[in-house]
């Protein structure tokens, strides 16, 4: 690997672990323990390894593009950089605003945003794209349990006293 790709490679992944910093700091609390949950919520303890694997090939995608086409592919990586900001706003407006309707909403767009991001990288590397497809996949799934928990719970969840 030349050291100019292995820069590339750094930048994509302080880009990714930049956009999951967001979840470090808006992290579950006793109003996310106290949520009525459905029996299928996955551990509290995977949430965080799926995640890190998750930013790891999302990191590895963005270097991919950026190694088979570099400036070409602008649009494609500035979808991607989009997409990033928009998967650290979930964290902010689920557990920071404590806002279930708001991070429901915003799931959607993301899900939305990732499915464009595949689309348009799979113009430049198949393997960039497939590697989006877990994330894309684990984003349906905290899809269904925000919504499930919005049903269960009401926009704001329980009150905090």
């Amino acid at each position: 690997m030349t050291l100019p790709s292995l820069f590339a490679l750094m930048v994509f992944v302080a880009l990714s672990f930049g956009a999951a910093a967001s979840g470090a700091f808006f992290r579950p609390d006793a109003w996310y323990a106290n949520l009525r949950k459905p029996s299928w919520t996955p551990p509290n303890w995977a949430f965080p390894l799926v995640w890190s694997v998750l930013f790891c090939a999302i990191a590895a995608s963005g270097w991919l593009v950026w190694e088979a086409a570099g400036w070409a592919a602008w649009p494609a990586l500035l979808l991607y950089v989009f997409h990033l900001l928009v998967n650290a706003a979930w964290s902010f407006l689920f557990f920071g605003l404590k806002r279930l309707d708001w991070a429901m909403a915003e799931v959607i767009v993301l899900w939305l945003v990732i499915a464009l991001v595949i689309m348009a990288f799979s113009a430049y590397s198949v393997l960039a794209a497939l590697l989006l497809v877990p994330y894309l996949v684990w984003v349906t799934i905290a899809a269904l349990l925000n919504y499930r928990l919005l049903q269960l719970n009401g926009p704001r969840g329980p009150a905090i006293t």
